[in-house]
Protein backbone atom coordinates (compact mmCIF):
# COMPACT_ATOMS: atom_id res chain seq x y z
CA UNK A 1 0.00 0.00 0.00
CA UNK A 2 1.10 3.43 -0.77
CA UNK A 3 1.45 5.14 2.46
CA UNK A 4 2.77 9.09 1.63
CA UNK A 5 3.57 12.01 4.39
CA UNK A 6 3.32 15.55 4.69
CA UNK A 7 5.89 16.42 7.81
CA UNK A 8 5.59 20.34 8.50
CA UNK A 9 7.33 22.10 10.99
CA UNK A 10 5.22 24.33 13.67
CA UNK A 11 7.39 27.20 13.29
CA UNK A 12 4.96 29.86 10.95
CA UNK A 13 2.14 29.59 8.42
CA UNK A 14 2.11 27.00 5.82
CA UNK A 15 3.84 28.34 2.82
CA UNK A 16 2.38 27.70 -0.97
CA UNK A 17 5.38 25.39 -1.43
CA UNK A 18 4.40 23.29 1.90
CA UNK A 19 1.00 23.06 0.53
CA UNK A 20 1.74 21.96 -2.98
CA UNK A 21 3.84 19.26 -1.58
CA UNK A 22 1.24 18.42 0.72
CA UNK A 23 -1.25 18.04 -1.89
CA UNK A 24 0.84 16.19 -4.72
CA UNK A 25 1.48 13.65 -2.13
CA UNK A 26 -2.24 13.73 -1.11
CA UNK A 27 -3.13 13.10 -4.89
CA UNK A 28 -1.01 10.26 -5.01
CA UNK A 29 -2.16 8.40 -1.68
CA UNK A 30 -6.22 8.97 -3.42
CA UNK A 31 -5.19 8.00 -6.68
CA UNK A 32 -3.56 4.60 -5.04
CA UNK A 33 -5.97 4.21 -2.27
CA UNK A 34 -3.06 4.18 0.09
CA UNK A 35 -2.67 6.56 3.56
CA UNK A 36 -2.30 9.99 3.84
CA UNK A 37 0.22 10.97 7.18
CA UNK A 38 0.60 14.05 8.90
CA UNK A 39 3.25 13.88 10.68
CA UNK A 40 4.45 16.90 12.99
CA UNK A 41 8.21 17.73 12.84
CA UNK A 42 8.88 19.90 16.34
CA UNK A 43 11.85 19.24 17.56
CA UNK A 44 13.15 22.67 17.05
CA UNK A 45 11.61 23.55 20.55
CA UNK A 46 12.74 27.54 20.51
CA UNK A 47 10.54 27.98 17.30
CA UNK A 48 8.01 25.62 17.36
CA UNK A 49 4.30 26.46 18.78
CA UNK A 50 1.61 24.52 18.87
CA UNK A 51 -0.32 27.96 17.57
CA UNK A 52 0.99 27.43 14.58
CA UNK A 53 0.44 23.56 14.31
CA UNK A 54 -3.34 24.68 14.85
CA UNK A 55 -3.19 27.14 12.19
CA UNK A 56 -1.31 24.68 9.94
CA UNK A 57 -3.76 22.04 10.04
CA UNK A 58 -6.54 24.44 9.81
CA UNK A 59 -5.28 25.57 6.62
CA UNK A 60 -4.53 22.06 4.96
CA UNK A 61 -8.57 20.88 6.20
CA UNK A 62 -9.31 24.20 4.06
CA UNK A 63 -7.59 23.48 1.33
CA UNK A 64 -9.36 19.65 1.47
CA UNK A 65 -6.64 17.29 2.34
CA UNK A 66 -7.33 15.74 4.83
CA UNK A 67 -5.27 12.93 6.55
CA UNK A 68 -5.56 9.43 7.37
CA UNK A 69 -3.15 9.38 10.63
CA UNK A 70 -2.30 12.49 12.55
CA UNK A 71 -1.99 14.20 16.07
CA UNK A 72 -5.48 14.76 16.19
CA UNK A 73 -6.59 11.24 14.05
CA UNK A 74 -4.37 8.91 15.70
CA UNK A 75 -3.04 5.84 14.20
CA UNK A 76 -1.44 2.68 14.26
CA UNK A 77 1.98 4.41 13.71
CA UNK A 78 2.24 6.99 16.36
CA UNK A 79 2.86 9.15 18.23
CA UNK A 80 2.96 11.88 14.74
CA UNK A 81 4.57 14.96 16.81
CA UNK A 82 8.32 14.38 17.12
CA UNK A 83 8.41 15.79 20.42
CA UNK A 84 6.80 12.93 21.45
CA UNK A 85 8.83 10.49 19.56
CA UNK A 86 12.39 11.03 22.06
CA UNK A 87 12.79 7.38 23.33
CA UNK A 88 12.45 6.11 19.79
CA UNK A 89 14.92 7.99 18.62
CA UNK A 90 17.33 7.34 21.53
CA UNK A 91 16.52 3.51 21.21
CA UNK A 92 17.52 3.84 17.16
CA UNK A 93 20.53 5.99 17.78
CA UNK A 94 21.84 3.35 20.46
CA UNK A 95 21.42 1.04 18.06
CA UNK A 96 23.95 2.09 15.92
CA UNK A 97 26.46 3.00 18.33
CA UNK A 98 26.21 -0.79 19.75
CA UNK A 99 26.79 -1.83 15.91
CA UNK A 100 29.92 0.19 15.74
CA UNK A 101 27.64 2.48 12.69
CA UNK A 102 27.85 5.85 14.91
CA UNK A 103 29.86 6.50 18.28
CA UNK A 104 29.11 9.09 21.25
CA UNK A 105 31.01 12.88 21.32
CA UNK A 106 31.79 14.19 24.18
CA UNK A 107 33.46 17.57 22.98
CA UNK A 108 31.12 20.28 23.66
CA UNK A 109 30.27 22.57 20.77
CA UNK A 110 32.42 25.01 21.05
CA UNK A 111 35.00 22.73 20.75
CA UNK A 112 33.23 20.80 17.64
CA UNK A 113 33.11 24.51 16.66
CA UNK A 114 37.28 24.94 17.29
CA UNK A 115 37.78 21.68 14.98
CA UNK A 116 35.59 23.11 12.01
CA UNK A 117 37.66 26.08 11.90
CA UNK A 118 40.86 24.50 11.84
CA UNK A 119 39.84 22.43 8.79
CA UNK A 120 38.66 25.39 7.10
CA UNK A 121 41.74 27.03 8.34
CA UNK A 122 44.10 24.50 6.73
CA UNK A 123 41.91 24.83 3.07
CA UNK A 124 39.83 21.52 4.02
CA UNK A 125 35.92 20.49 4.00
CA UNK A 126 34.68 20.69 7.56
CA UNK A 127 34.48 16.71 7.33
CA UNK A 128 34.33 15.08 10.82
CA UNK A 129 35.74 11.78 11.29
CA UNK A 130 35.76 9.58 14.99
CA UNK A 131 39.75 10.51 15.61
CA UNK A 132 38.83 13.74 15.47
CA UNK A 133 37.11 13.91 18.86
CA UNK A 134 39.34 11.37 20.65
CA UNK A 135 41.09 13.90 23.09
CA UNK A 136 37.21 14.03 24.27
CA UNK A 137 36.35 10.79 25.29
CA UNK A 138 38.39 10.48 27.92
CA UNK A 139 37.20 9.03 31.48
CA UNK A 140 37.15 12.51 33.30
CA UNK A 141 35.17 13.98 30.65
CA UNK A 142 32.59 11.23 30.61
CA UNK A 143 32.50 12.00 34.11
CA UNK A 144 32.46 14.89 34.21
CA UNK A 145 29.80 14.64 31.10
CA UNK A 146 27.81 12.79 33.81
CA UNK A 147 28.39 14.88 36.84
CA UNK A 148 26.34 17.78 34.99
CA UNK A 149 23.24 15.65 33.87
CA UNK A 150 24.61 15.66 30.17
CA UNK A 151 24.27 13.80 27.04
CA UNK A 152 27.04 13.11 25.00
CA UNK A 153 26.41 13.72 20.92
CA UNK A 154 25.53 10.91 18.81
CA UNK A 155 27.74 11.63 15.35
CA UNK A 156 27.01 8.75 12.07
CA UNK A 157 30.05 7.27 10.72
CA UNK A 158 29.53 8.16 6.90
CA UNK A 159 30.54 5.35 4.97
CA UNK A 160 33.05 6.92 2.26
CA UNK A 161 31.85 5.20 -0.79
CA UNK A 162 29.24 6.41 -4.36
CA UNK A 163 25.52 6.62 -3.27
CA UNK A 164 23.03 6.53 -5.98
CA UNK A 165 19.52 7.71 -6.04
CA UNK A 166 17.22 7.54 -8.84
CA UNK A 167 14.81 10.19 -8.49
CA UNK A 168 11.39 9.74 -10.11
CA UNK A 169 11.62 13.76 -10.56
CA UNK A 170 15.59 14.43 -11.20
CA UNK A 171 16.27 10.55 -12.87
CA UNK A 172 19.57 9.23 -11.45
CA UNK A 173 21.81 11.37 -8.95
CA UNK A 174 25.15 10.04 -7.72
CA UNK A 175 26.53 11.37 -4.63
CA UNK A 176 30.03 11.32 -4.87
CA UNK A 177 32.57 9.23 -1.97
CA UNK A 178 34.07 11.93 0.32
CA UNK A 179 31.17 14.50 -0.38
CA UNK A 180 30.51 14.63 3.70
CA UNK A 181 31.70 13.05 6.87
CA UNK A 182 30.97 12.00 10.11
CA UNK A 183 27.46 13.52 11.02
CA UNK A 184 25.82 14.54 14.07
CA UNK A 185 22.36 12.18 14.44
CA UNK A 186 21.47 12.48 17.79
CA UNK A 187 22.31 16.28 20.08
CA UNK A 188 23.48 16.79 23.68
CA UNK A 189 19.98 17.80 24.38
CA UNK A 190 18.80 14.69 23.82
CA UNK A 191 17.51 15.97 20.58
CA UNK A 192 17.35 14.21 17.32
CA UNK A 193 18.71 16.31 13.57
CA UNK A 194 16.15 16.25 11.46
CA UNK A 195 17.78 13.79 8.66
CA UNK A 196 18.31 11.43 11.47
CA UNK A 197 14.39 11.74 12.84
CA UNK A 198 13.60 11.88 9.69
CA UNK A 199 14.54 8.45 8.38
CA UNK A 200 13.47 6.43 11.79
CA UNK A 201 9.82 8.12 11.45
CA UNK A 202 9.53 7.12 7.60
CA UNK A 203 11.04 3.93 8.36
CA UNK A 204 8.65 2.93 11.24
CA UNK A 205 5.74 4.16 9.62
CA UNK A 206 6.35 2.27 6.63
CA UNK A 207 6.41 4.97 4.30
CA UNK A 208 6.69 4.60 0.61
CA UNK A 209 7.31 7.25 -1.32
CA UNK A 210 9.02 11.01 -0.21
CA UNK A 211 7.62 13.70 -2.44
CA UNK A 212 9.09 16.87 -0.94
CA UNK A 213 10.99 19.71 -2.69
CA UNK A 214 14.27 19.72 -4.48
CA UNK A 215 16.11 21.98 -1.76
CA UNK A 216 15.46 18.80 0.40
CA UNK A 217 17.79 17.13 -2.37
CA UNK A 218 20.98 17.96 -0.23
CA UNK A 219 19.37 16.33 2.71
CA UNK A 220 19.19 12.57 0.43
CA UNK A 221 22.73 11.77 0.87
CA UNK A 222 22.61 11.52 4.73
CA UNK A 223 19.43 10.15 4.87
CA UNK A 224 20.09 6.75 2.32
CA UNK A 225 23.25 6.49 4.74
CA UNK A 226 21.29 5.89 7.34
CA UNK A 227 18.76 3.60 5.49
CA UNK A 228 21.55 1.13 5.00
CA UNK A 229 22.85 1.34 8.10
CA UNK A 230 19.45 -0.17 9.54
CA UNK A 231 19.34 -2.47 6.59
CA UNK A 232 16.18 -0.96 5.27
CA UNK A 233 14.98 -0.53 1.79
CA UNK A 234 14.79 3.76 0.90
CA UNK A 235 11.53 5.00 -0.25
CA UNK A 236 10.98 6.08 -3.38
CA UNK A 237 12.19 9.27 -3.79
CA UNK A 238 10.38 12.55 -5.46
CA UNK A 239 12.04 16.15 -5.42
CA UNK A 240 9.78 18.48 -6.81
CA UNK A 241 11.23 21.72 -8.68
CA UNK A 242 11.28 24.93 -6.67
CA UNK A 243 8.68 27.62 -7.19
CA UNK A 244 9.69 30.63 -8.03
CA UNK A 245 8.35 34.49 -8.27
CA UNK A 246 7.51 36.13 -11.12
CA UNK A 247 11.19 37.84 -11.21
CA UNK A 248 12.81 34.06 -11.13
CA UNK A 249 14.06 34.11 -8.05
CA UNK A 250 13.22 31.69 -4.96
CA UNK A 251 9.43 32.34 -3.74
CA UNK A 252 9.78 34.92 -0.96
CA UNK A 253 7.74 37.22 1.19
CA UNK A 254 9.21 39.86 -1.26
CA UNK A 255 6.93 38.72 -3.93
CA UNK A 256 3.89 39.61 -2.00
CA UNK A 257 1.61 36.87 -0.03
CA UNK A 258 3.27 33.18 0.37
CA UNK A 259 1.01 31.72 2.81
CA UNK A 260 -2.08 29.60 2.22
CA UNK A 261 -3.68 31.94 5.06
CA UNK A 262 -2.62 35.27 3.47
CA UNK A 263 -4.46 34.42 0.67
CA UNK A 264 -7.80 32.78 1.78
CA UNK A 265 -8.04 36.35 4.25
CA UNK A 266 -7.68 38.12 0.36
CA UNK A 267 -10.67 36.03 -0.44
CA UNK A 268 -9.07 32.97 -2.65
CA UNK A 269 -11.11 30.14 -2.49
CA UNK A 270 -9.69 27.10 -1.65
CA UNK A 271 -10.41 25.38 -4.62
CA UNK A 272 -8.82 27.96 -6.87
CA UNK A 273 -5.51 27.49 -4.53
CA UNK A 274 -5.94 23.96 -5.17
CA UNK A 275 -6.36 24.13 -9.08
CA UNK A 276 -3.32 26.59 -9.79
CA UNK A 277 -0.54 24.61 -6.95
CA UNK A 278 -1.54 21.44 -8.59
CA UNK A 279 -0.47 23.01 -12.06
CA UNK A 280 3.09 24.09 -10.38
CA UNK A 281 5.31 20.97 -11.83
CA UNK A 282 2.55 18.88 -12.43
CA UNK A 283 0.33 19.11 -15.76
CA UNK A 284 -2.58 17.73 -17.05
CA UNK A 285 -2.23 14.83 -19.23
CA UNK A 286 -4.50 16.55 -21.56
CA UNK A 287 -3.26 19.70 -21.14
CA UNK A 288 -6.42 20.68 -19.38
CA UNK A 289 -6.39 24.10 -16.35
CA UNK A 290 -9.19 23.81 -14.50
CA UNK A 291 -9.31 21.06 -12.58
CA UNK A 292 -11.47 19.89 -9.46
CA UNK A 293 -9.97 18.46 -6.60
CA UNK A 294 -11.55 14.82 -7.96
CA UNK A 295 -10.28 15.60 -11.32
CA UNK A 296 -7.04 16.33 -9.82
CA UNK A 297 -7.40 12.49 -7.96
CA UNK A 298 -7.79 10.86 -11.34
CA UNK A 299 -5.48 12.23 -13.60
CA UNK A 300 -2.58 12.54 -11.37
CA UNK A 301 0.48 10.46 -11.69
CA UNK A 302 4.28 10.87 -10.19
CA UNK A 303 5.78 10.57 -13.99
CA UNK A 304 4.31 14.10 -15.09
CA UNK A 305 6.08 15.92 -12.41
CA UNK A 306 8.60 18.11 -14.05
CA UNK A 307 12.03 18.79 -13.06
CA UNK A 308 11.86 22.46 -14.23
CA UNK A 309 10.73 25.26 -11.27
CA UNK A 310 7.49 26.62 -11.34
CA UNK A 311 6.95 30.40 -11.70
CA UNK A 312 4.36 31.25 -9.60
CA UNK A 313 1.98 33.92 -11.62
CA UNK A 314 -0.37 36.02 -9.32
CA UNK A 315 -2.48 37.29 -12.11
CA UNK A 316 -3.17 33.71 -13.10
CA UNK A 317 -4.06 32.76 -9.95
CA UNK A 318 -6.19 35.68 -9.92
CA UNK A 319 -7.62 34.51 -13.03
CA UNK A 320 -8.40 31.00 -12.20
CA UNK A 321 -10.06 31.96 -8.70
CA UNK A 322 -12.46 34.65 -10.80
CA UNK A 323 -13.57 31.78 -12.70
CA UNK A 324 -14.44 28.99 -9.39
CA UNK A 325 -15.92 32.86 -7.87
CA UNK A 326 -18.17 33.03 -10.94
CA UNK A 327 -18.50 28.96 -11.44
CA UNK A 328 -19.44 27.85 -7.78
CA UNK A 329 -22.64 27.60 -6.65
CA UNK A 330 -24.25 30.79 -5.61
CA UNK A 331 -25.20 29.54 -2.52
CA UNK A 332 -21.51 28.73 -1.54
CA UNK A 333 -20.41 31.20 -2.36
CA UNK A 334 -22.85 33.48 -0.74
CA UNK A 335 -21.77 31.76 2.32
CA UNK A 336 -18.00 32.59 1.56
CA UNK A 337 -18.44 36.13 1.26
CA UNK A 338 -20.94 36.86 4.16
CA UNK A 339 -17.69 37.76 6.48
CA UNK A 340 -15.87 39.96 3.60
CA UNK A 341 -19.05 41.92 3.72
CA UNK A 342 -18.85 41.89 7.45
CA UNK A 343 -15.43 43.44 6.91
CA UNK A 344 -16.72 46.23 5.66
CA UNK A 345 -19.82 47.34 7.87
CA UNK A 346 -22.04 45.81 5.89
CA UNK A 347 -24.44 43.30 7.73
CA UNK A 348 -27.22 41.50 5.48
CA UNK A 349 -29.87 39.97 6.96
CA UNK A 350 -31.77 39.52 3.94
CA UNK A 351 -29.72 36.14 2.80
CA UNK A 352 -31.94 35.78 -0.69
CA UNK A 353 -31.43 39.85 -0.84
CA UNK A 354 -27.74 38.88 -0.73
CA UNK A 355 -27.83 36.39 -3.09
CA UNK A 356 -29.66 38.30 -6.26
CA UNK A 357 -26.76 40.84 -5.42
CA UNK A 358 -23.70 38.54 -5.75
CA UNK A 359 -25.41 36.66 -8.52
CA UNK A 360 -24.81 40.11 -10.57
CA UNK A 361 -21.82 41.77 -9.47
CA UNK A 362 -19.28 37.95 -8.98
CA UNK A 363 -18.81 38.68 -12.63
CA UNK A 364 -16.88 41.48 -12.25
CA UNK A 365 -15.18 39.98 -9.06
CA UNK A 366 -11.67 37.89 -8.68
CA UNK A 367 -11.47 37.18 -5.43
CA UNK A 368 -14.28 37.37 -2.24
CA UNK A 369 -12.72 40.75 -1.04
CA UNK A 370 -13.81 42.29 -4.48
CA UNK A 371 -17.79 41.10 -4.09
CA UNK A 372 -18.40 44.06 -1.44
CA UNK A 373 -16.56 46.47 -3.16
CA UNK A 374 -18.63 45.54 -6.48
CA UNK A 375 -21.78 45.54 -4.73
CA UNK A 376 -21.31 48.39 -2.01
CA UNK A 377 -23.84 50.81 -4.27
CA UNK A 378 -26.36 48.63 -2.71
CA UNK A 379 -26.11 49.07 0.38
CA UNK A 380 -24.86 52.32 0.64
CA UNK A 381 -25.59 55.89 -1.64
CA UNK A 382 -22.81 56.69 -3.58
CA UNK A 383 -21.46 60.01 -3.35
CA UNK A 384 -23.97 62.45 -5.18
CA UNK A 385 -23.44 62.47 -8.78
CA UNK A 386 -24.50 66.10 -10.24
CA UNK A 387 -26.33 65.88 -13.94
CA UNK A 388 -24.96 67.86 -16.28
CA UNK A 389 -26.89 71.03 -16.79
CA UNK A 390 -28.10 70.14 -20.44
CA UNK A 391 -29.52 66.90 -18.63
CA UNK A 392 -31.03 68.18 -16.23
CA UNK A 393 -34.21 68.67 -17.69
CA UNK A 394 -34.01 65.09 -19.26
CA UNK A 395 -34.01 63.88 -15.82
CA UNK A 396 -36.43 65.93 -13.72
CA UNK A 397 -38.80 64.87 -16.99
CA UNK A 398 -37.73 60.95 -16.20
CA UNK A 399 -38.30 62.16 -12.21
CA UNK A 400 -41.97 62.99 -13.19
CA UNK A 401 -42.78 60.08 -15.61
CA UNK A 402 -41.29 57.39 -13.22
CA UNK A 403 -42.86 58.14 -9.49
CA UNK A 404 -46.12 57.08 -10.60
CA UNK A 405 -45.01 53.60 -13.04
CA UNK A 406 -45.48 50.04 -11.74
CA UNK A 407 -41.63 48.87 -10.35
CA UNK A 408 -40.59 46.00 -13.05
CA UNK A 409 -38.87 46.72 -16.25
CA UNK A 410 -41.27 46.70 -19.14
CA UNK A 411 -42.52 49.69 -17.42
CA UNK A 412 -39.80 51.00 -16.36
CA UNK A 413 -38.03 50.97 -19.73
CA UNK A 414 -40.70 52.48 -21.47
CA UNK A 415 -40.32 55.00 -19.48
CA UNK A 416 -36.83 55.42 -20.30
CA UNK A 417 -37.87 55.01 -24.03
CA UNK A 418 -40.43 58.08 -23.52
CA UNK A 419 -38.01 60.19 -22.25
CA UNK A 420 -35.29 59.80 -23.99
CA UNK A 421 -37.55 59.79 -27.25
CA UNK A 422 -38.96 63.74 -26.34
CA UNK A 423 -35.80 65.29 -25.30
CA UNK A 424 -33.49 63.65 -28.46
CA UNK A 425 -30.75 62.07 -25.71
CA UNK A 426 -28.54 59.46 -27.20
CA UNK A 427 -29.34 56.39 -25.26
CA UNK A 428 -25.68 55.76 -24.28
CA UNK A 429 -25.20 59.04 -22.51
CA UNK A 430 -28.76 58.43 -20.75
CA UNK A 431 -28.07 54.93 -19.46
CA UNK A 432 -24.45 56.15 -18.27
CA UNK A 433 -25.58 59.19 -16.13
CA UNK A 434 -28.48 56.88 -15.05
CA UNK A 435 -25.44 54.63 -14.19
CA UNK A 436 -23.39 57.07 -12.31
CA UNK A 437 -26.48 58.54 -10.52
CA UNK A 438 -27.41 54.92 -8.87
CA UNK A 439 -24.22 53.13 -8.96
CA UNK A 440 -21.59 55.96 -8.46
CA UNK A 441 -19.60 53.43 -10.94
CA UNK A 442 -18.87 54.18 -14.76
CA UNK A 443 -18.97 50.24 -14.74
CA UNK A 444 -20.79 47.54 -13.51
CA UNK A 445 -24.00 45.03 -13.95
CA UNK A 446 -26.77 45.48 -16.64
CA UNK A 447 -28.69 48.28 -14.89
CA UNK A 448 -31.71 46.04 -15.88
CA UNK A 449 -30.67 43.99 -13.17
CA UNK A 450 -29.82 46.57 -10.41
CA UNK A 451 -32.70 48.62 -10.88
CA UNK A 452 -35.50 45.98 -9.28
CA UNK A 453 -33.30 45.22 -6.76
CA UNK A 454 -32.35 48.34 -5.70
CA UNK A 455 -36.34 49.56 -5.38
CA UNK A 456 -38.07 52.37 -6.13
CA UNK A 457 -37.47 54.14 -3.30
CA UNK A 458 -33.75 54.32 -3.15
CA UNK A 459 -33.84 54.78 -7.00
CA UNK A 460 -36.27 58.39 -6.76
CA UNK A 461 -34.00 59.20 -3.63
CA UNK A 462 -31.01 59.02 -5.46
CA UNK A 463 -32.22 60.92 -8.58
CA UNK A 464 -33.46 63.61 -6.84
CA UNK A 465 -30.38 64.18 -4.77
CA UNK A 466 -28.25 63.95 -8.27
CA UNK A 467 -30.92 66.82 -9.42
CA UNK A 468 -30.00 68.86 -6.20
CA UNK A 469 -33.77 67.99 -4.57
Amino acid sequence: MVRVRFAPSPTGFLHVGGARTALFNFLLARKEKGKFILRIEDTDVERSEREYEENLMDSLRWLGLNWDEGPDVGGDYGPYRQSERAEIYRKYANKLVDEGKAYFVYAYPEEIEKIREKLLSEGKPPHYSQDMFGEYNTPDRRREYSEKGLSPAIFFKMPQKDYKLNDVVKGEIIFKRGSIGDFVIMRSNGLPTYNFACVVDDMLMEITHVIRGDDHLSNTLRQLAIYEAFGVQPPIFAHVSTILGPDGKKLSKRHGATSVEAFREMGYLSEAMVNYLALLGWSHPEGKEILSLEDLISAFSLDRLSPNPAIFDPQKLKWMNGYYLRNLPIEKVVSLAKPFFERKGIIVEDEEFLKRVIEITRERAETLADLPEEAIFFFRDPEVMSVPERLKPVFASLKEEIKNVEWNMNEIVKVFKKVMKQSDVKPKEFYMTLRRILTGKDEGPELVNVIPLLGKNVFMRRLEKALGG
